[in-house]
C-alpha cells in the first residue's frame, strides 16, 4: 500500500469518526464557568467602535484610520457617521477591525455512536457543541466550510443561527467517494448523479470529490453538480495519477489540499509546480494549500512531542486527545523513508503556493481541522502564517482567509470585507496584522453576527472548557472506545 493510500485511509477514518451530530446546547449556571449565550446573543444592541483603524479587504484595501463604525441589526449600519443614541460603545483606539476570518476546510467533532448499534440507541460518545464552536469563536473564526457534512450539521447551524450557542457560520459540502465501506459511495456514473440531486434535495450546498472515484465516477459527479449549480471541491482521484490534466474539468473548483498535486509528482521539481498551476488556472480551479496538515503529518511522524506540548491541546475533547496521543497512526507506522517522504511533500507544497501565486490562482485558507494536531480555530492563524512563509504577503493572507473565501462561497454580498449593508463578523486587534501576521492572534474581541464577545468573556469560557476537559480525561481511552455503551 503506498504512502499516499494510508494518509487517505487515515484522513477518511478521522472523518467518519468526528461526524457532527445535533448536541445538546443546556444552558449552565454561571458558576460551572459557562457564560450562557442565549441570553446574550438574542438581545439585539447598537454598538459603536470608535478611533478604529480599519483593514476593510476590499479591492482598494485602503485602511481608514480613526474611524467609527456603528453596528446594528446584525449588520455594519455605517462607517463615520453620526452615533445614535443608545449605543454600546468600545474603545478602538490603537486596535485594528479585520473581517471575521474564514477556514476553508474542517471535520467537525460532535456526538457519536462508536459501538455497535440498534433501533433507537443514539450516541455513546458525548460532546458540548458550545464547548466545541468556541474554539472557531476566540479565534476569530466567524465561517467554517464543512466538507464532510452530515444532516446533524444543519441542526447544529441552525442552533447557531437561532441565537442558543455562539458559533461561526457554516457551509456544507457532502462528500462522495468510490469504493467499499460506508459514508456516501457511489461506483458507477448513474449512481454519481442519483447521490448529487439527492444532495441537492437534502439542502447540501457543495460537492467534495475523493480519492478512490473512477474517470466516469468523477466526471458524472462534476457535471451533475454543475447541473444542480452546486461547485465541487475535493481531492484529485488517484486514478489520474500521471495524467492530472484530465482531472481539471468544468466545475471542479477547488483542489482541497497541496498534496493533491504533490502524490503526482515524482520528483517535486519546480516545473512540476509549475505545470499544476498552469493546469489549474486554465481551468479556473482554486487552491486550498492546507499547508498545516502536512507540517503536522511530518511533525507527528518524528515525535508526538509537538502534539504533547500544544497549548491549544486542553481545549480539545478528551477523546480526541487520547487519539492524538495514544493511537496516532503518523508516528506509530513512521519509517525513515516515510518521514523524508513528507520532508520532500512539505518543501515542495511551499514552492507550489510560490508557483500558484505567480501563475494567478486563487489562493484561500484552510486547515483540514479534526486532523490530529490541527486544532479547530488555533490552526487558521497557524495557516496563514505558513502561508506568508510560502511567498503570500501578510495582505494576500489576510485575503485568503476573508473576501476570496466569501467569493467562492457566493456570499461576497455578506461577509468577507468591512463594508456597510454586509453582517458584523469582524475581529479586533490588538495589533497591525499588515506589519506582521502574527498579530492575527492578538485578538480584543470578536463580533459574531453582530453580537460582540469580548476578550474576558471569551477567556473565561475557554478556561471552563479546558477545566471541564481535564476532569474528563480519564474517562476516554481512544483504544478502548468501542466499550462504551
Amino acid at each position: 500500500m503506498s504512502t499516499m493510500s494510508k494518509r487517505q485511509i487515515s484522513h477518511l477514518s478521522l472523518i467518519f469518526f468526528i461526524i457532527l451530530i445535533f448536541c445538546q446546547c443546556t444552558v449552565l449556571d454561571r458558576s460551572f464557568g459557562r457564560i450562557s449565550p442565549k441570553e446574550n446573543i438574542q438581545k439585539e444592541e447598537i454598538y459603536v467602535i470608535k478611533n478604529v483603524n480599519i483593514i476593510p479587504m476590499t479591492m482598494e484595501s485602503k485602511i481608514i484610520s480613526n474611524a467609527t463604525v456603528i453596528i446594528k441589526n446584525k449588520k455594519i449600519f455605517s462607517i463615520n457617521q453620526p452615533i445614535p443614541g443608545k449605543a454600546k460603545v468600545i474603545n478602538g483606539k490603537g486596535k485594528w477591525l479585520i473581517p471575521g476570518l474564514i477556514d476553508m476546510h474542517v471535520h467537525n467533532l460532535a456526538d457519536i455512536n462508536l459501538s455497535s448499534s440498534y433501533p433507537t440507541k443514539g450516541a455513546t460518545i458525548f460532546t458540548d457543541t458550545q464547548d466545541f464552536m468556541l474554539l472557531y469563536v476566540v479565534n476569530g473564526v466567524t465561517t467554517a466550510f464543512e466538507l464532510n457534512a452530515r444532516v446533524e450539521h444543519f441542526g447544529q447551524r441552525n442552533e447557531i443561527l437561532k441565537g442558543n450557542l455562539y458559533g461561526p457560520r457554516m457551509a456544507l459540502a457532502i462528500l462522495i467517494d468510490g469504493g467499499e465501506g460506508s459514508g456516501n459511495k457511489a461506483n458507477t456514473a448513474s449512481d454519481c448523479r442519483q447521490t448529487v440531486r439527492m444532495a441537492k434535495a437534502q439542502g447540501y450546498e457543495f460537492v467534495k470529490v475523493y480519492s478512490h472515484l473512477n474517470v466516469e465516477t468523477y466526471k458524472a459527479i462534476v457535471d451533475e453538480a454543475s447541473k444542480q449549480g452546486m461547485k465541487v471541491v475535493g481531492h484529485i482521484p488517484d486514478v489520474f495519477k500521471g495524467h492530472i490534466d484530465d482531472a481539471f474539468v468544468p466545475n471542479f473548483a477547488m483542489v482541497a489540499h497541496a498534496e493533491e498535486y504533490a502524490k503526482q509528482s515524482e520528483d517535486f521539481t519546480d516545473q512540476d509546480a509549475q505545470y499544476y498551476a498552469k493546469i489549474t488556472k486554465a481551468n479556473g480551479t482554486w487552491f486550498t494549500p492546507t499547508l498545516t496538515t502536512m507540517e503536522w503529518i511530518l511533525s507527528q511522524s518524528r515525535s508526538l512531542d509537538g502534539v504533547r506540548n500544544l497549548s491549544s491541546l486542553k481545549y480539545v475533547h478528551p477523546l480526541i486527545q487520547s487519539r492524538w496521543l495514544y493511537s496516532n497512526s503518523y508516528n506509530q507506522e513512521s519509517t525513515a523513508g516515510r518521514i523524508r517522504y513528507f520532508e520532500k511533500m512539505v518543501e515542495f507544497n511551499m514552492r507550489l503556493v510560490k508557483a500558484f501565486k505567480e501563475a494567478g490562482v486563487p489562493i484561500v485558507a484552510g486547515t483540514d481541522a479534526g486532523n490530529p494536531g490541527v486544532v479547530w480555530g488555533f490552526s487558521l492563524h497557524d495557516e496563514i502564517e505558513l502561508l506568508v512563509k510560502a511567498g503570500l504577503s501578510p495582505e494576500e493572507a489576510l485575503v485568503s482567509a476573508t473576501r476570496l473565501p466569501a467569493i467562492w462561497l457566493g456570499i461576497e454580498d455578506k461577509i468577507g470585507t468591512v463594508e456597510v449593508g454586509k453582517y458584523a463578523d469582524l475581529v479586533l486587534l490588538d495589533a497591525n496584522p499588515l506589519e506582521d501576521i502574527r498579530n492575527t492572534r492578538k485578538i480584543a474581541g470578536v463580533f459574531l453576527n453582530g453580537k460582540w464577545i469580548d476578550k474576558k468573556i471569551m477567556d473565561s469560557m475557554l478556561s471552563a472548557v479546558a477545566e471541564r476537559n481535564t476532569a474528563n480525561k480519564n474517562k476516554y481511552d481512544w483504544k478502548k472506545r468501542m466499550d462504551f455503551e
